[in-house]
């Protein structure tokens, strides 16, 4: 199982937003969740290959990719998500217009 790979560009971006951003807990639980679906990826794909339902059931819930929540690198948005880019529709809107995002304009015709 390949876990999708998000464009890193975001990640050390220092960037003021007038938006209302997520609680850092609810950020935290996210990145928890995260490391979790990674670690048991491997040992995940093993017991589904072998069909073993019942050891694929003891693993903790949080270890399935199910449960992961597409949100914006940086407000932790969950709605508006840009899958290609791993920010929020608004976040992208302002950071395009500011000339942050290379090789991304306002399209005009």
């Amino acid at each position: 199982m390949q876990l999708r790979k998000k464009i890193s560009y975001f990640k050390n971006v220092n960037y003021k937003l007038k938006y209302k951003m997520a609680k850092e807990s609810v950020k935290a639980r996210q990145r928890k969740r995260e490391a979790m679906v990674a670690k048991y990826a491997d040992k995940r794909a093993a017991l589904k290959a072998a069909g073993n339902y019942a050891a694929l059931d003891l693993l903790p819930k949080n270890a399935s990719p199910v449960r992961l929540k597409n949100r914006c690198q940086l407000t932790g948005r969950p709605r508006g998500y840009m899958r290609y880019f791993g920010v929020s529709r608004l976040v992208f809107r302002d950071m395009a217009l500011q000339g942050k995002i290379p090789g991304v304009r306002k399209a005009s015709w």
